[in-house]
């Protein structure tokens, strides 16, 4: 059967083969198993067809398959053993045989459906090809074009599909507009209901500040200073804990850069986002202390077994150690990790005052 331009639609196979690593005999058993129900929607339903085609010429063949018996009742699907044994003398009742048919006006429904399933089967490995490359890039940050900005989910071009950056995702201090050029980092990698890649973006996650860093401090990125963890009030303020093992480096002041110029990239970046760039300790107490930074502490008394600690701060530094709102103490406590409580100098006194009364009164 040869009213498709055979040898073209297998050179257009071998190519997408080279060109786009799609597997040529996936291609041609896609093609078949269409062309089956093509045949039989357009021709005969009941029929049981089996549709090949050459993977050398592209000729297609259609066999109708009908099972061999003594006395036909159903001559779609049956056959008498006289007419199947001078097709194959050796078949028997009970076996089934192919017998090629030849329907008229096939080819031009067949050209039409190869040429469907061809369209389909390059979208679908397209598809494939840009979910695994997006979805390597988690956790990487990745530029856009803003396509699309209602106060909702905003819409990016990242060129070869879309991200949407979700409300959630959005720093809410900022205010996006159709065309602005915005970085953001790779939260997820979904495939849609209809196969669709949606590449989930945030600017307000704490990882985001994180990669930030790596951008702008080239000791962050080759190893020698390590981000030990991020709290982040997106918009605001974040906290970021750095170390290195290396004595001659100053962790603090590498990631600040010369007259802050490397903290202002990142600032920039955020839109005014204070950022704290806090020293990591090993010892709790003065990681707490250092953690509650711009404000200075007096005292740091921890329990290891519950991972609390008690604070004291001089009295003028009590508003500043809490923060508006309480967002220092807050992001103090998720960058240690330990449950903080503040007080100041007069409140600690007044408590130690309280205690010492009462175990008097016992005594």
């Amino acid at each position: 059967m040869k009213a498709i331009n055979n040898k073209e639609l297998i050179e257009a196979l071998d190519e997408l083969e080279k060109e786009r690593k799609i597997d040529k005999n996936y291609l041609l058993e896609s093609i078949e198993t269409a062309l089956a129900t093509a045949y039989k929607r357009n021709f005969d339903n009941e029929e049981n067809v089996n549709i090949t085609m050459d993977s050398a010429t592209g000729d297609i063949h259609i066999y109708a398959n009908k099972e061999i018996v003594e006395t036909v009742e159903n001559p779609q699907l049956q056959i008498n053993v006289e007419q199947a044994q001078k097709i194959n003398k050796n078949l028997g009742i009970g076996d089934t045989i192919g017998i090629e048919i030849f329907p008229k006006d096939f080819g031009r429904i067949a050209a039409q459906t190869a040429k469907q399933v061809i369209i389909q089967k390059i979208r679908e490995a397209e598809r494939t090809i840009i979910f695994s490359e997006f979805n390597d890039r988690k956790g990487e940050i990745v530029s856009g074009i803003v396509q699309k900005a209602d106060g909702q989910a905003v819409v990016l071009d990242l060129g070869r599909l879309e991200g949407i950056m979700p409300l959630k995702e959005q720093i809410p201090t900022e205010h996006y507009k159709v065309n602005d050029k915005l970085r953001g980092y790779v939260l997820d990698v979904e495939k849609g209901i209809k196969g669709n890649v949606q590449v989930i973006v945030s600017r307000a996650h704490s990882d985001f500040v994180r990669k930030l860093f790596e951008f702008e401090i080239p000791e962050i990125y080759e190893g020698l200073i390590e981000i030990k963890s991020v709290s982040r009030d997106p918009g605001y303020r974040s906290k970021v804990a750095v170390y290195s093992p290396n004595e001659n480096i100053d962790p603090v002041g590498s990631c600040v850069g010369q007259k802050g110029i490397r903290i202002q990239n990142i600032i920039n970046e955020l839109n005014g986002e204070k950022i704290d760039v806090i020293e990591w300790n090993e010892d709790p107490a003065i990681f707490i202390a250092s953690a509650l930074l711009p404000a200075q502490v007096m005292a740091v008394d921890v329990k290891e077994d519950e991972k609390f600690a008690q604070v004291v701060v001089p009295d003028n530094q009590l508003s500043l150690a809490i923060g508006k709102s309480g967002q220092n103490a807050r992001l103090a406590a998720k960058l240690t990790n330990w449950k903080i409580d503040i007080k100041s100098e007069s409140q600690f006194r007044e408590l130690l005052s309280q205690a010492n009364n009462a175990e008097t009164v016992e005594e």
